[in-house]
């Protein structure tokens, strides 16, 4: 005899029916994607589907100093910019990108048909990502309910009792 209250809370979710938002920056940037684990009961990891038209590529080069990330190639072929180097990736296959600074990445779709894969990580929390292009990073934490986020440059230091009373 199954559990209703199981059934009323659990969230299954399709990647093939679910809503994409679309996203786009010109010229580089454009994707179309959805999160597989909001609304879920996952607590400690991350998935969406992510799509990326012929040209293009979803986010800025970067690393994550706390979370890692598994990408998994469902349709299509592209370029895996990975510590400089850029290799090639195809249907099939699985990419796991550990945290630090050693792997900075980023997947562009260098193919004439959309790319299409799923994107798993965990969500650990606080976690600081940097984006090697610009110079920058993104800190952000969330914990019982409360959330910090901010993006700002690594040029310009401060001291530590900089603007302090």
């Amino acid at each position: 005899m199954a559990d209703s209250n199981v059934e009323q809370l659990f969230v299954i979710n399709n990647f093939n029916d679910i809503e994409l938002d679309h996203v786009q920056r010109a010229a580089l940037y454009e994707s179309m994607g959805a999160s597989l684990t909001r609304a879920t009961q996952a607590d400690k990891l991350g998935a969406s589907v992510d799509c990326i038209p012929p040209g293009k590529r979803a986010v800025p080069y970067h690393f994550h100093h706390a979370q890692e990330e598994m990408f998994i190639i469902l349709n299509g072929s592209g370029t895996l910019r990975i510590a400089d180097q850029m290799r090639p990736i195809k249907e099939g296959d699985v990419i796991c990108i550990p945290a630090g600074g050693q792997y900075p990445h980023q997947i562009i779709n260098t193919s004439d048909q959309l790319l299409r894969y799923i994107s798993i990580s965990t969500t650990d929390s606080p976690e600081i990502c940097e984006y090697p292009d610009s110079n920058k990073y993104l800190a952000k934490s969330t914990h019982n309910g409360s959330s910090f986020r901010a993006i700002n440059s690594l040029i310009e230091n401060v001291d530590y009792w900089d603007n302090e009373p």
